[in-house]
């Protein structure tokens, strides 16, 4: 098979570097990729958000299956513009990727389908949207409806911050994207990330992964794209996610193929385990970053046959016999450390030389993604992003893991990075 792969993070990355263990894989095409993708195979510099550009470059290459990373080509539509040309494709239509693109359209949803989640108010209106606060208790809520690159939601400790907030969204802070808000009751619990494979119908259940949203240790300072990742996280037992199935899964998916929009692809769901059991936080309509790079490195297994069955159909009676291919039972505990470019996920440094990946990469169990990278004049790698690095490691158990994602930290030399120092201390 001949697989492209749009994006160009440490999602894609991963995905690419697995992809290519595959024995069915001859070809990993990227668009536009990064310099770790571009070690794998070809990539194709262009504008993925440009629909013309994406069809273009896939009747050019004529791949067997075209696996779309990240959300702003699912928004832009790019899954329906290639399969009306005739391609298999590993990623859900722009309407059903609206669960993604707006947390409000994904928040009626849920409630019409009885879904478990926060009580919520949709504001497009500024007074209104002050007005509703009023009748909420700290700490608030505050999201984005549209994509912000992970940015898009603010947890305010008091009514003052909550109003602020309220007003820089909706005045443009992350433009379209937060002229419409959605306010929610604050949920008390943690928070995990539940993956699952589907092709509308059946479903294949990743291992859970924990992810770090805050920037500093401890959970503290704003929010970002995510920080680190580790799995599988034993904050969701089998009694959980045996409610993650039927409470929220099983009536999202039914659902919406009911409503003619089946969801084909990775439906991400973002869940707080809370006391009252799991409520659904958000829902993407991808893999997660810096989450997939954990499930790439610690599924032993050939994950292709399971991306191509999603593409095209028919999960349901080949589930067993995927699972078993990808080595879902044997997966491997897996923990990534983000190294970010200092500033981030304000503004950052770009430009800075980056040394020691090769001597990371050497060792044992280490894998190290590249997201925010380039190549400058002198053939060196530099930063050229927010989150730069994916320092991804597996082990037999998770402390294993997590010390040897460290330990290919501390083999890179790189000033104008900075990383958390601990990943998984909930676990540990």
């Amino acid at each position: 098979m001949k697989i492209l792969i749009l994006g160009s993070g440490g999602r894609e990355h991963a995905l690419a570097w697995k992809i290519a263990q595959s024995p069915l894989v001859d070809e990993v095409f990227s668009a536009p990729g990064n310099p770790g993708m571009d070690k794998i195979g070809p990539c194709f510099d262009l504008d993925i958000t440009d629909l013309k550009a994406v069809q273009e470059l896939a009747l050019q290459l004529n791949p067997d299956l075209i696996i779309i990373g990240p959300e702003a080509p699912l928004a832009a539509g790019a899954s329906d513009a290639l399969r009306a040309r005739g391609f298999d494709v590993f990623g859900p239509s722009q309407q059903a990727a609206r669960l993604e693109s707006s947390k409000g359209f994904a928040k009626d949803l849920m409630q019409k389908y009885g879904v478990p989640t926060a009580r919520y108010g949709r504001f497009d209106d500024l007074t209104e949207a002050l007005d509703f606060l009023e009748t909420m208790e700290a700490p608030y809520v505050i999201k984005a409806d549209g994509l912000a690159a992970g940015k898009g939601v603010v947890i305010a400790e008091t009514l003052e911050d909550a109003e602020n907030t309220v007003e820089e969204f909706m005045t443009g802070k992350f433009g379209e994207a937060s002229s419409e808000i959605v306010i929610e009751e604050f949920m008390k619990g943690e928070e995990a990330s539940v993956f699952v494979m589907t092709d509308g119908e059946g479903a294949i259940y990743l291992p859970v992964a924990q992810d770090h949203k805050r920037v500093g240790d401890g959970d503290t300072g704003p929010n970002t794209g995510g920080m680190g990742a580790y799995a599988p996280a034993p904050v969701v037992d089998a009694r959980t996610l045996e409610l993650v199935q039927t409470m929220i899964v099983e009536p999202m998916l039914s659902g919406m193929a009911e409503d003619g929009m089946p969801y084909q692809g990775v439906l991400y769901v973002g869940i707080m385990v809370t006391e009252a059991g799991p409520k659904v936080v958000e829902f993407n309509a991808r893999f997660g970053d810096p989450e997939c790079q954990v499930l790439m490195a610690g599924l032993p297994g050939d994950i292709v046959p399971a991306l191509l069955v999603c593409a095209t159909g028919g999960l349901a009676g080949a589930h067993a016999q995927l699972c078993e291919m990808m080595g879902l039972s044997d997966f491997r505990p897996s923990a990534v450390v983000v190294m970010a470019a200092n500033g981030y996920p304000g503004t950052v440094e770009k430009g800075s030389v980056i040394e020691g990946v090769e001597a990371a990469d050497a060792i044992d169990g280490v894998t190290v993604f590249h997201a925010g990278t380039d190549v400058n004049a002198d053939k060196k790698l530099i930063a050229a992003g927010g989150r730069v690095l994916g320092v991804t490691a597996t082990a037999e158990d998770l402390r294993t893991a997590i010390a040897k994602a460290y330990e290919g930290v501390d083999a890179i030399d790189w000033p104008g990075g900075f990383c958390r120092r601990d990943i998984g201390r909930r676990v540990l």
